[in-house]
């Protein structure tokens, strides 16, 4: 009878063990996929705002001397990611076939200058600081004048903004469900202990004696549903990125190594506190108090 018993308090366990790990993982395996939606935003936002140029119109009198000058000056700016040179033959040509014809003819002359096309790093890609280069640029002597959509980066930054905020609300809100839902499991699988906890406690154990293997065995099947939640991850990645090549998931390494680390750490930090303060409860009630 005692063996019966003994087996079906082990499988018990057993079970209790097993749905506390595959709630881990199912919950960090949700976090994960927030974190890496709010991760790769970043990067996209970064790759727009990178499409974005500076157009700097050179006056006709320089010489291409000066204007290599120029060019080498422009590409050793903070702000600048790559510059583009178009010619005014160039661009009348381009502009002839964009609108089917040759208007040099019917001018007779090219009234189109020489330009450097500056597309700016990520960081330089606000309203007030491209209004600084700007400014800075009209002061340059060999510049005629300098053009940038105005509209287009207020209109950019406002939604980069607005989409990055509401990120950071949602990845925050499923952040703290996540914490309930693991905390709410581990909590139920030390609650089938209550009696041990307590019978410890009767003979003497110190709270720190009694609180260690608890804690170290959630950090455990933590570790478990963290592992578990990264395999998954890993499919997903997979497939993003054999779907969606352009986001490059699978070669950027920075990311991938803040997911998990950022997993582990949850993981780990969760089932601690919360491991933490449940035998905490139970270590403070009264014996009568275990049966409700």
């Amino acid at each position: 009878m005692s063996s019966k018993f003994d087996s079906f308090q082990k499988r018990r366990l057993q079970s209790s063990y097993f749905s506390v790990v595959i709630s881990i993982a199912l919950v960090l395996f949700m976090v994960g996929i927030l974190g890496l939606v709010l991760l790769k935003s970043t990067f996209v936002a970064n790759r727009v705002k990178e499409k974005v140029a500076i157009t700097l119109f050179l006056k006709d009198d320089v010489s291409p001397g000066n204007r290599n000058k120029l060019k080498e000056a422009i590409q050793k700016e903070a702000f600048t990611k790559t510059i583009i040179y178009t010619s005014k033959e160039k661009a009348a040509k381009i502009y002839s076939e964009e609108i089917g014809e040759d208007f040099l003819e019917f001018l007779g002359k090219n009234p189109l200058k020489n330009a450097i096309d500056i597309y700016l790093n990520a960081d330089f890609v606000t309203p007030e600081k491209m209004q600084q280069i700007e400014e800075r640029f009209l002061k340059n002597q060999l510049v005629a004048d300098v053009s940038y959509d105005k509209p287009l980066i207020n209109l950019l930054t406002k939604n980069i903004k607005r989409v990055s905020f509401w990120l950071l609300i949602v990845s925050g809100f499923f952040g703290l469900v996540a914490m309930f839902l693991i905390n709410s499991s581990i909590r139920l699988s030390i609650y089938s202990k209550r009696f041990n906890i307590k019978t410890m406690q009767m003979v003497g154990a110190t709270k720190g004696f009694i609180r260690r293997p608890f804690i170290w065995q959630s950090i455990k099947l933590a570790t478990i549903g963290a592992l578990l939640a990264l395999i998954a991850l890993a499919v997903v990645v997979y497939y993003v990125d054999k779907y969606a090549p352009s986001l490059h998931l699978l070669t950027d390494y920075i990311t991938l190594g803040y997911l998990v680390g950022g997993v582990f750490i949850s993981a780990f930090l969760i089932s601690w506190i919360s491991t933490f303060f449940a035998t905490q409860r139970f270590l403070n009630l009264q014996t009568d108090e275990l049966y409700y």
